[in-house]
């Protein structure tokens, strides 16, 4: 499902009662709107998204949105789906409900659908990449669960959000980095693109110092790539293209990323996995199983 679909494309209802108990539901008839039924649920039955991939809700942006609520009400219903002990759980939306609870609202407007764990996961990740609430961090954790959990390749990952596969894959990449330097990723105190020039820095310690000599400096990407080159050393800074290809054919291939080292015509070929379930996958395609 690609993001271009948009978010109604992967949450349209079928209309169905029978998808939600209407003994739970306050003791009225739904809203029709199109083909989806509206329903207010009270507020104590609903509980947050184990899927979330937002890790952070700013208080300040909550209060502001609690505000707003006090005076509008919530004009877009949050998606929910029924829990086997007659409850809810948000899959998307969680913010508005969030600020909801904050403005003393008894019950929320709500869709309730019938998910599996993926399209939970999915759906809250293409709402936040919607309206961009997602850190990078945020969103590489998120990647990587899809990949993990529900063994979806890179490609995969990249089509159900409608990002590049390289764009996925460098997101992903973050999560190589110091916690220190995602820290600063998060905080906004680096970019996107220094934290991804940090990368060229193996050594962790190296990659701190760096870290520590960008804070509070005002200094491009470019400018840190610059110093970064003069750091690494100059054997490696040059590279066959033929083994930069086969590189990306093997990590497109088995959906992770692979490095090859050559010394003559010796070499080493690196395959990462991140969990035993994604080495259960990789050994699959590799044995030709997927």
């Amino acid at each position: 499902m690609s993001l271009g679909r948009g978010l109604g494309a992967l949450i349209s209802s079928t209309g169905k009662k029978e998808e939600i108990k209407k003994s739970e539901i306050i003791n009225q008839e739904p809203v029709v709107s199109g083909q989806q039924k509206i329903w207010l649920i009270p507020i104590t039955q609903i509980t947050p998204n184990t899927k979330q991939p937002r890790r952070h809700f700013d208080p300040l942006e909550l209060e502001k949105l609690s505000d707003s609520v006090k005076k509008y009400g919530i004009l877009q219903p949050i998606i929910l789906i029924e829990k086997p002990n007659g409850d809810y759980e948000v899959v998307a939306g969680e913010r508005r409900w969030r600020a909801a609870k904050l403005a003393g609202l008894t019950n929320v407007p709500a869709i309730v659908k019938v998910l599996p764990d993926e399209e939970k996961l999915e759906i809250a990740l293409i709402e936040n990449i919607q309206r961009e609430d997602l850190n990078p961090i945020e969103e590489a954790f998120a990647y990587r669960r899809l990949i993990d959990e529900f063994h979806l390749t890179q490609e995969q990952v990249s089509d159900k959000v409608g990002k590049s596969r390289p764009a996925v894959a460098n997101i992903v990449r973050l999560l190589e980095l110091p916690d220190e330097i995602q820290k600063a990723l998060i905080e906004k105190q680096i970019s996107m693109g220094q934290s991804r020039a940090l990368l060229g820095l193996k050594n962790k310690s190296e990659q701190l110092d760096m870290l520590a000599s960008m804070l509070g400096e005002k200094i491009s990407v470019r400018e840190l790539e610059h110093q970064i080159r003069k750091k690494v050393p100059s054997g490696s800074q040059r590279r066959d293209p033929n083994l930069m290809y086969l590189e990306e054919k093997l990590r497109q291939a088995l959906g992770t990323k692979v490095s090859i080292t050559q010394k003559g015509e010796k070499g080493v070929i690196t395959i990462n996995y991140f969990s035993k379930e994604e080495l259960s996958r990789i050994i699959k395609k590799i044995d030709g199983g997927e």
